[in-house]
């Protein structure tokens, strides 16, 4: 920039000085010379400098040329290296890739060969060693060994098979045949007498387990073998040992209940011939539930000691005997199924083994069911039936579910049967030969109510529908039964007195066993009520029938009516009068009349109230009556104040 403007500067002060342009280039041309001739004198000063330089750069270009050579070399030996490293790594990779395949075939021959090597030792055990913890890890080997020579089919094929195998199959006939004596010891010794089968199983039998697993495996005909043999030697020790607890029961039994004993039999046809097996409290049994229902309360109580119940000489109704019996069953039962399930790994076993005990017990029921004619026993058998199949569900068990099934279906006709025993004794009873000259409650009727209030209270848990029929039908039965036993009294009177005080009872019997009388006590709660009102009538008419037949008559009619025949005071006078005279004595007579009628203290005093009130109510609208009678007020001093009549009637309530 500098140089343009000195140029500006030489131009200008030429074009003002008015030089010549040739000169001024003339100048020029001598200055570029001048110059030229400096540069050059520069030059030839510097040229030994510049000889330098050159000498200097051929040597840097004669050793750029050698490193470029060396270079050169060196990017082929890399070249050469990078090939041979490519070379070495394809080489590393085959032998990776053989050494890879090397360890697979080693461990896979290996394996071969552990698998189908049989080592001295092992044969020294099979042949010769006990049947032990240690022979049981052998035999587990063995079966490894005999199952890999038979399922693979390269081993099929190997030489090696050739020479094993002869070997392998004389040490299974051995091992088979030693575990097949070992385990068949072990079972006779179930047959012992006195041996606790459980403890021999779970603490004996399981240990040996595996023995069993490779029967089933590796000698099927063997396997079948001691299977056969366990179920036929359990079968048989378990029906022993039922058949024996089944006969040590029967020695315990209380004959509750015999085909006489029905609820219309009469007492006297049951002669003390046909009861002199048993004790008569235990009479009562046949018809009340009693304590009888406990057994339900203890349906999972270990069973019954024959033998000490022995030696305390007691004697139990049947279905405690059958509850013990089936506790019995259950607990050997699961435990076998369990055991069969274990030991075997097969649960049809059981069924088998189960045979024999199943018909024992089948055989101690068709000698006892047909001949049992105990309805409320059966009817505890089916609940506690109900209850084992329960605990049974609880327990997760199925073993026995066809069996209580079948026990549950026996059981029900046999009850009804009973039951319908029990019906057509009283629809077919003899009224003549039931009747007494008795009316106090009948003893019929008294069976009926413990017997109808123990099936009621038995079925609230249980809540058979036909059930309820059934004792409706028998409800039905006793009614017809009682009204004819009382129409057998002379007196409308005492068969009001002999129906109420039966009705009564009942009543109270049904109360007794519960809160589930229902439709039933109902029913007998209807007849009570209506035979009361009843009797009330007849006990006033009996005393009072003159005023009761006025009040009833006349004392609703208007004295100033025209009426042809209106009600004087001489009408009514001797009416007052007479009850003014012997009220008191009458309600007294009432008093013992009803106390010697009704067997039921508090019943009676009810019914003596009612009478009482009923009696003021009378008395009440013949004094309304007299008020209206033209003169009545004459008959005042004779009228007994209806204040005395209350005070009476509370005197004869504080009595109860």
């Amino acid at each position: 920039m500098a140089d343009v403007v000195t140029t500006k500067v030489v131009v200008a002060n030429i074009l003002s000085k008015g030089t010549k342009l040739r000169e001024h280039t003339k100048g020029v041309e001598n200055n570029l010379r001048q110059v030229e001739l400096d540069s050059i004198q520069d030059y030839i000063k510097e040229s030994d400098n510049l000889v330098s330089l050159h000498d200097q750069i051929r040597d840097c270009d004669n050793i750029l040329s050698q490193m470029e050579t060396l270079l050169s070399g060196f990017q082929a030996e890399i070249g050469s290296i990078s090939s041979d490293i490519k070379i070495l790594q394809e080489k590393s990779m085959d032998m990776g890739l053989k050494l890879k395949n090397r360890k697979v075939a080693e461990s896979k021959l290996a394996k071969f060969v552990e698998d189908i090597i049989v080592p001295p030792r092992m044969v020294d055990i099979i042949v010769d060693g006990e049947v032990n913890d240690e022979y049981i890890r052998t035999l587990e080997i063995l079966s490894k060994k005999l199952k890999f020579v038979e399922v693979d089919p390269m081993v099929k094929s190997s030489n090696a098979l050739k020479d094993v195998q002869p070997e392998l199959e004389r040490l299974r006939q051995k091992a088979v045949s030693k575990v097949f004596e070992f385990i068949v010891q072990k079972l006779y010794a179930l047959r012992k007498p006195k041996t606790n089968i459980q403890i021999l199983q779970q603490s004996v039998l399981l240990k040996y387990k595996y023995v069993i697993s490779f029967l089933k495996e590796h000698g099927k005909e063997v396997f079948i073998e001691v299977r056969g043999s366990y179920i036929d030697t359990m079968n048989k020790v378990l029906s022993a040992h039922l058949r024996a607890y089944i006969q040590a029961l029967e020695k315990l039994q209380l004959d509750i209940a015999t085909s006489s004993d029905m609820i219309g039999v009469e007492t006297r046809s049951t002669s003390l011939f046909s009861r002199g097996r048993e004790p008569l409290k235990n009479r009562s049994a046949v018809f009340a539930l009693g304590e009888r229902i406990n057994i339900l309360k203890e349906i999972d109580q270990p069973a019954l000691i024959p033998h000490i119940a022995e030696a305390s000489s007691s004697k139990y109704p049947y279905e405690v005997l059958f509850r013990s019996l089936h506790k019995l069953l259950m607990d050997t039962a699961s435990s076998e199924y369990l055991f069969c399930d274990d030991f075997f790994g097969e649960e049809s076993i059981f069924y088998e083994i189960f045979a024999g005990p199943f018909a024992v017990i089948d055989e101690h029921f068709n000698s006892v069911i047909p001949n049992c004619f105990d309805a409320i026993g059966l009817m505890l058998m089916i609940l506690i039936i109900h209850q084992h199949q329960l605990i049974m569900s609880r327990r997760r068990i199925p073993c026995l579910d066809s069996y209580l099934d079948k026990v549950n279906i026996s059981l029900w006709p046999r009850f009804k049967m009973v039951f319908d025993m029990h019906l057509n004794s009283l629809r077919n009873a003899n009224v003549k030969t039931l009747w007494e000259d008795d009316v106090h409650p009948h003893y019929v009727m008294r069976r009926y109510a413990e017997f109808t209030a123990s099936l009621i209270h038995l079925n609230v848990e249980y809540g058979d529908g036909q059930l309820d029929l059934n004792l409706e039908r028998l409800r039905m039965a006793i009614d017809d039964l009682l009204n004819k036993l009382a129409k057998t009294f002379p007196k409308p009177k005492l068969q009001t007195v002999f129906l109420i005080n039966n009705y009564d009872m009942t009543i109270s019997v049904l109360k007794e066993a519960g809160q589930e009388g229902g439709k039933i006590q109902l029913h007998f709660e209807e007849l009570l009520k209506s035979n009361t009102a009843i009797f009330v009538e007849e006990l006033l008419l009996e005393h009072f029938s003159d005023l009761i037949k006025f009040v009833k008559t006349r004392a609703s009619e208007d004295p100033a009516s025209s009426s042809e025949r209106h009600i004087t005071v001489a009408e009514v006078e001797p009416l007052v009068k007479d009850f003014a005279s012997r009220w008191k004595a009458a309600i007294e007579l009432m008093h013992k009349d009803v106390i010697t009628s009704f067997s039921n203290f508090l019943c009676g005093m009810e019914i003596l109230r009612a009478a009482l009130t009923q009696l003021l109510l009378y008395y009440t609208r013949l004094s309304d009556c007299i008020k209206r009678i033209v003169g009545g007020s004459a008959l005042n001093k004779d009228l007994v104040s209806i204040s005395s009549i209350m005070y009476e009637i509370k005197k004869y309530s504080r009595t109860f």
